[in-house]
């Protein structure tokens, strides 16, 4: 069940915000500033690098090493290959996951590693393969982890990872977003990715990208990255009405569908894989994200089967007091830019309205960078799952 009248009550929003996600996603931009600072801090603006590396691969725990992976790939615009390395294992503990580099690492190429955590044993495992074969290597965790030491050992530069008081620390997980306190991380589950820490993990990797000439990023765009989050902050707070915040209008047009994500851009399907991904992961809603033009035909059957918008079982007079309702599908587009003559929007409109599917449309306003292109549609999209989350009731 959807409470759309939640959205409207900040009061109400903030009791039922119990890890703090709104508080995550809009304090973004100021961890893309201490992010920025704990990279200057660590010597990456004074890397002198020989030139651009052959390869780079990306390695972590969770869904953000993907998006990072995703974003680094879009950014850089082919000036480098991106190879996110997944892991493997028998369960999603860190004892449990193992990383592998590809057989032709060596010398030439950078390894970024983004952990949350730091306690992966798997991925010291991976350090000191890439230290064994020459291999550059840059990593992202807290300080005083395990992985930063072993990063120290690879000969490699470790990064600390910006937190917020809204996280857990020292496994101990605060309850202050509810009001309540600080309790044993065991007693309420930790979230697989929560809003925020995206921008804790790939900012220090944005300055090396520009230290070494793989994407633009230098501190004057780093600032205005940061500029962009905060203002969209301000448009999608808790505190902005619904008929005024694209994020709550998003999330209201949201409920009860299956979203169907179609993107146009690497930017944009950069963003469209992240917003399923959290879509499933802090609301629990199933969702498809997909590519234009190929997602008319990839998901051209779901909209005319069960899930489209005008499907019904046949016994239309039963009693359906007692069912729940039924999820029909909802396209939501996601470009980079408005559309032109060659654009596929139009085409992927008209394919929905002859589904009788309803279409929302995200595109960025004054984007003066790709980087703020990303800022806007990754904040937007985080701040819709959070209210779609926060307003779903069991």
């Amino acid at each position: 069940m959807f409470d759309e009248s939640l959205l409207d009550d900040p009061d109400a929003l903030s009791r039922a915000d119990l890890h703090g996600l709104l508080r995550g996603a809009a304090e973004s931009g100021a961890r893309v500033r201490t992010a920025a600072r704990n990279a200057a801090e660590a010597g990456v603006p004074a890397l002198r690098p020989d030139g651009r590396p052959r390869a780079v691969l990306v390695a972590g725990p969770g869904p953000a090493a993907g998006c990072t992976a995703d974003l680094l790939t879009a950014l850089a615009g082919g000036s480098a290959p991106v190879t996110l390395i997944r892991p493997t294992g028998v369960a999603p503990a860190p004892g449990a996951l193992r990383w592998v580099l590809p057989g032709w690492t060596g010398p030439l190429d950078l390894l970024l590693v983004a952990s949350p955590d730091g306690t992966e044993p798997g991925l010291a495992i991976l350090l000191e393969q890439a230290y064994r074969r020459g291999c550059s290597v840059v990593c992202v965790t807290p300080a005083g982890s395990p992985l930063a030491d072993a990063t120290a050992q690879a000969r490699g530069l470790a990064v600390p990872l910006t937190t917020s008081p809204s996280e857990t620390r020292a496994g101990i997980e605060p309850g202050a977003a509810a009001g309540g306190e600080d309790r044993p991380a065991g007693e309420r589950p930790a979230l697989p990715i929560g809003p925020g820490l995206l921008w804790s993990l790939i900012t220090p990797l944005l300055v090396l990208a520009d230290r070494i000439g793989l994407l633009a990023a230098d501190p004057s765009a780093v600032e205005a990255l940061a500029d962009r989050l905060d203002q969209v902050a301000e448009r999608c707070g808790p505190a902005i009405a619904t008929y005024s915040n694209p994020a709550k209008t998003l999330a209201a047009e949201l409920a009860d569908t299956v979203p169907l994500i179609w993107t146009e851009g690497e930017l944009a399907a950069a963003a469209g894989r992240h917003f399923a991904t959290v879509l499933a992961a802090l609301a629990g809603r199933p969702a498809l994200a997909a590519e234009l033009p190929e997602a008319l035909t990839a998901h051209g059957t779901l909209l005319s089967g069960d899930f489209a918008a005008g499907a019904d079982p046949e016994d239309f007079f039963r009693d359906r007091v007692e069912e729940p309702e039924t999820l029909h599908a909802r396209v939501v587009l996601l470009r980079e830019q408005e559309p032109d003559v060659t654009s596929p929007a139009p085409a992927a409109r008209e394919l929905a309205l002859q589904r009788e599917t309803p279409v929302s449309e995200l595109e960025p306003t004054d984007a003066d960078s790709p980087l703020q292109t990303a800022a806007e549609l990754l904040a937007i999209t985080d701040f819709a799952a959070v209210y779609l989350a926060l307003a779903s009731t069991p």
